[in-house]
């Protein structure tokens, strides 16, 4: 991860803006961030609160907010992954309010994953993610068959 990351807007979104908390500064913050990413952890069951919020306290794992000026709005995580086919950032956790307000910001990702050399911007979530973002599409499934 290099370099300042500084506020992200787009006109679509109004007032609020993306911002990139900076590691250093991310506990200060986290106790008003983490309900939000629980929120969406706990909604899809794919991966686990404890390992994004120890990559966010840790550092290897960033963290951004919508934030409007006076209330954050949405809290996302993000992580680099090398792969065989090159680097991805993967939108690990995203929830919030307003989503319409926020959902241009995912630009501001977008940039910083193109400036740190990522092919693409990967999102693990629910598949509804797919329908609302622009040059999004599913090009792999996760399935699964619950056990009694």
């Amino acid at each position: 991860m290099s370099g300042t990351h500084v506020p992200w807007r787009d006109p679509c979104a109004g007032g609020t803006q993306l911002v990139c908390i900076d590691p250093e500064h991310v506990r200060s913050i986290w106790p008003l961030t983490a309900p939000l990413l629980k929120q969406a952890i706990v909604k899809t069951g794919l991966s686990a609160f404890a390992t994004i919020e120890r990559d966010i306290l840790d550092g290897t794992a960033l963290l951004w907010v919508a934030w409007n000026g006076s209330v954050i709005e949405a809290a996302a995580s993000t992580s680099l992954q090398q792969t065989d086919a090159g680097k991805v950032c993967i939108i690990t956790a995203c929830a919030g309010t307003g989503v319409r307000r926020w959902l241009p910001l995912i630009g501001g990702i977008e940039a910083y994953a193109q400036a740190e050399g990522c092919r693409c911007v990967r999102i693990v979530g629910r598949k509804g993610w797919a329908r609302v973002l622009e040059g999004y599409e599913q090009s792999y499934a996760i399935i699964d068959k619950c056990l009694p």
